[in-house]
């Protein structure tokens, strides 16, 4: 690359997540900082800190820091316990379609490393209760699929999306809507974004609309395995849900 490095803030706004139990890894999951009055969560899927059909009960999780604006290959980890006392740390939620497969755990920002950089989205990234979005709008899904991404200069990848079912109404009763993208495990956690030529022309340093978070794939239960095709649906979970989960 020629000259001063660039990256998208997008980039440095995700975060590879790695579930631990003690010092023995787990899986790899998604996830993004959301910035609230000054308080720092991470933002994930709730089956990523628990799972009891799987049996997956971490302790922690582990994230990656960047550590320099420009070397991306300096990087550091930064554990996250989920326990206290036996007390769970994150942050979960219901709403009238039952649970939610959110969960938000709130960083130390005292603990995190001085030289650290990273972006995160806040309550402006949301869309108002009066803003749309066209069904078949472009978006981004921002993750680790599969936990795969450049491992030298630890950034994610982003896959194409578009908005497959009316944004704004929740998805048979459930507080998701519906993608149509390519998606492995590992991306659930990611952030699902639309480009913001408004904030661009604001030269904010972050110029993305958080609409949702990438849950699962989505498939028929009746479905012939050897004769049809994967939908290639996926769930994304509102992101207003984010403003509920951070009130004090």
């Amino acid at each position: 690359m020629r000259g001063r490095q660039v990256i998208d803030s997008l980039l440095l706004a995700a975060t590879r997540v790695g579930t631990f139990f003690g010092t023995r890894p787990l899986t790899n999951a998604s996830g993004f900082l959301f910035l609230r009055d000054e308080r720092l969560f991470l933002v994930t899927s709730r089956h990523v800190v628990v799972d009891a059909p799987t049996r997956h009960h971490p302790d922690r999780l582990e994230i990656e820091l960047h550590m320099s604006p420009t070397a991306l290959t300096a990087s550091t980890g930064f554990s996250v316990p989920l326990y206290r006392e036996r007390r769970s740390l994150w942050r979960q939620g219901r709403d009238s379609g039952g649970e939610i497969d959110l969960a938000l755990v709130e960083l130390e920002r005292e603990a995190l490393p001085e030289a650290a950089v990273w972006h995160a989205f806040t309550p402006e990234h949301l869309l108002g209760k009066e803003e749309t979005v066209a069904v078949g709008s472009a978006l981004l899904i921002v993750g680790f699929p599969l936990g795969f991404h450049d491992t030298l200069h630890h950034l994610p990848v982003v896959r194409q999306s578009v908005l497959a079912s009316a944004y704004g109404v929740r998805f048979q009763g459930q507080g998701y809507f519906l993608t149509d993208a390519r998606t492995h495990r590992g991306t659930s956690g990611a952030p699902v974004v639309m480009h913001d030529p408004a904030a661009v022309e604001r030269g904010d340093a972050l110029p993305w609309r958080l609409l949702g978070v990438h849950s699962a794939r989505m498939d028929m239960a009746g479905r012939d395995l050897e004769q049809d095709e994967s939908l290639g649906l996926n769930c994304a979970w509102y992101a207003d849900m984010l403003l509920a989960l951070t009130r004090d």
